[in-house]
């Protein structure tokens, strides 16, 4: 079955003419006209039966939750398909349709006849969408010892999709006006779609390799990357400085394994409310599976404490390299979705509702000041916040003011039932270059593996209760950041500008060039000079001529070349090259060391990860 499915301001259409002979009677030729309608353009194909239709207006019904809208018409279609089913079967199924859909205003064109026929679509993210259904289209790809009972479900949760200003305003998301807001929009038409597969890399996929920073590794399985000196150092600096800022915010770190016993009775629950691939091991015959997050060692833990609520709220915090889930394969491209990924993962354990909704406020602010000293800023990502209706219903004040914290509309995913854990999700989305939206900063509010895992605090009563759980990556997956920050690199470098890495993670900071050998010692003497500021600095000394070593560094984005000569040598100045604002000026060796402490300071640091001279460095063959 083939459906073309249009949400629409208004339809009019006319029966002019029977087609077949078994077209359906009418007596109405009349114009017929509807108003705020989702039309479904339906050709019926030969092998569709009774399970296709079914499925076909369980799609059709759940997308008009999203959008909010009641009415249906079904217009039968034939021109999706040359391979179409007889008529008489093609009448039954669109019966079956109707009768399936009696909760909605539905209603059908007549088959068989040629009708004339006007359509005003809505402007919408999910105003238009295209359906392929067939027998097989709702077989798992899985095994059904491979997939988590909530992966399985999660296509069945009954959702509404709106936009939330900042005033707290709700909007159909088919009334909003996206005008001034194209990345919401494109973010609502890829959460609508649940499509997470890529048709081309994307630009970050050969600016990864050209910089030298990651690659596929052919030798293991797809989603596993192998990360070179430049890419191992940028990693290492995002993870201690999200590292130092938890720490800072009070969480504490602690280390769990990352594979867990698949019949332990708290795993094979959690395994129903959380919808993710897992990888499975068979050990001396006890199934094990590799973690997809660092929940489960932190709640074991947790089990063993014996807390107060003077205690709470506690957090817990780890740095999980890695976390490992078994994504599709056509999901799977560069850093923006791996198998093998850094998660930074706090727990914050709090003793009820009210003391979780203030503590989300807090992580909230945290991860927005993470996101932007790591270099992505506000208008770089945009916010989608998912909750049940009945925690809308009783917390709509706080709900509000996270939506107000971002300062720009967001999109709202509203559950009519509770299916997951928790109660309420927020993240912030990146999108890049092809339009596809990745989550980074995130964070839940989770109501039943207090229980699950038997994680227990004394009361003011001292009685014993279940801690509510907040699940907060402040910046999300390392390698993602990395893989945001190449992306807003490429669209830099297609508006024009030069692409360059905030300058504490650049893997060289300042490269020394001597005009000729004889300048060799001055710079050496030089760059010690610089790297005892904590600069990662390093020496072209290779027999190339200046422009070539000039044009080298400027393909690595490095911010500061400075090439030496006669003039520099004797001068008491620095002459440097800029890649921000592209002008050669002199500077004072002083007022150089303030300009690079100055977009530095507060950031870790650490030394080369490369050869300090070019000429001591293998050539990498991307």
């Amino acid at each position: 079955m083939r459906i073309l499915q249009l949400h629409c301001d208004s339809i009019e259409y006319t029966p002019t003419k029977k087609e077949i002979k078994v077209a359906e009677e009418i007596t109405n030729t009349e114009t017929q006209r509807l108003e705020e309608v989702v039309v479904a353009f339906v050709a019926i194909e030969d092998g569709d039966d009774s399970s296709v239709a079914q499925n076909a207006i369980s799609q059709i019904k759940s997308s008009m939750e999203k959008i909010g809208c009641k009415k249906l018409l079904l217009y039968p279609y034939a021109h999706l398909s040359s391979n179409l089913a007889k008529p008489s079967t093609a009448m039954s199924l669109l019966k079956e349709m109707e009768e399936n859909a009696s909760e909605l205003d539905v209603s059908h064109s007549p088959f068989g006849w040629t009708k004339s026929y006007h359509v005003q679509v809505k402007g919408h993210p999910l105003a238009e969408s295209s359906k392929v259904v067939t027998k097989d289209s709702s077989k798992q790809t899985e095994t059904e010892e491979d997939t988590s009972d909530a992966l399985k479900g999660e296509s069945t949760i009954r959702s509404y999709w709106k936009i939330m200003s900042p005033d707290g305003t709700m909007t159909n998301i088919g009334d909003f006006d996206f005008k001034d807001h194209k990345k919401l929009e494109i973010l609502a038409k890829y959460e609508s779609a649940k499509s997470r597969k890529v048709d081309e890399p994307p630009p970050h996929v050969a600016l990864m390799k050209k910089l030298g920073i990651a690659d596929y590794e052919p030798a293991s399985d797809s989603g596993n990357m192998r990360f070179f000196p430049n890419g191992r150092l940028i990693k290492s600096l995002i993870e201690n400085y999200v590292n130092d800022r938890v720490k800072a915010y009070g969480g504490y770190e602690v280390e769990t394994p990352i594979m867990y016993d698949s019949e332990h009775p708290s795993m094979v629950s959690y395994f129903n409310r959380f919808p993710a691939r897992q990888y499975n091991i068979d050990s001396e015959g006890k199934k094990l599976f590799l973690r997809f997050a660092a929940c489960f060692g932190q709640f074991l833990m947790a089990n063993h404490f014996q807390m107060s609520y003077k205690n709470l709220p506690y957090k817990l915090y780890e740095l999980t390299r890695y976390s490992f889930r078994r994504e599709q394969s056509g999901e799977l491209v560069g850093l923006r979705r791996l198998r093998a990924f850094t998660m930074p993962d706090c727990h914050a354990f709090c003793k009820d509702l009210p003391q979780a909704v203030d503590e989300i406020k807090v992580r909230f602010d945290l991860s927005q000041s993470v996101l932007k000293e790591l270099g992505i800023e506000e208008s770089d990502y945009d916010m989608a916040i998912r909750f049940t209706e009945d925690f809308y219903n009783e917390n709509k004040s706080a709900v509000e003011e996270l939506v107000k914290k971002h300062g720009k509309p967001v999109l709202v995913e509203m559950w009519k039932e509770k299916f997951f854990y928790f109660v309420l999700k927020w993240e912030f989305n990146f999108i890049d270059n092809l339009g596809k939206a990745s989550a980074l900063s995130t964070d839940q509010i989770d109501v039943e593996n207090g229980d699950r895992y038997g994680i227990e605090f004394v009361d003011e009563n001292n009685n014993s209760k279940h801690p509510i759980i907040l699940h907060n990556s402040p910046s999300g997956a390392i390698e993602r950041i990395i893989y945001a920050l190449l992306e807003k690199a490429a669209k830099d470098s297609k508006e024009g500008k030069k692409p360059v890495f905030p300058l504490w993670l650049a893997p060289t900071q300042v490269r020394v060039i001597p005009l000729k050998e004889e300048f060799s010692d001055y710079c050496e003497s030089l760059e010690q000079k610089i790297s005892s500021h904590n600069i990662r600095v390093d020496i072209d000394d290779r027999n190339e001529s200046i422009g070539k070593r000039i044009r080298e560094a400027e393909k690595e984005w490095i911010q500061y070349i400075l090439v030496i000569g006669e003039k520099e040598a004797n001068s008491e100045n620095l002459s440097i090259r800029d890649r921000k604002t592209g002008d050669v000026r002199e500077i004072s060796f002083e007022d150089f060391i303030k300009e690079v402490d100055g977009q530095t300071k507060g950031k870790p640091f650490t030394g080369l990860n490369l050869p300090k001279h070019l000429s001591k460095r293998p050539q990498l063959m991307v």
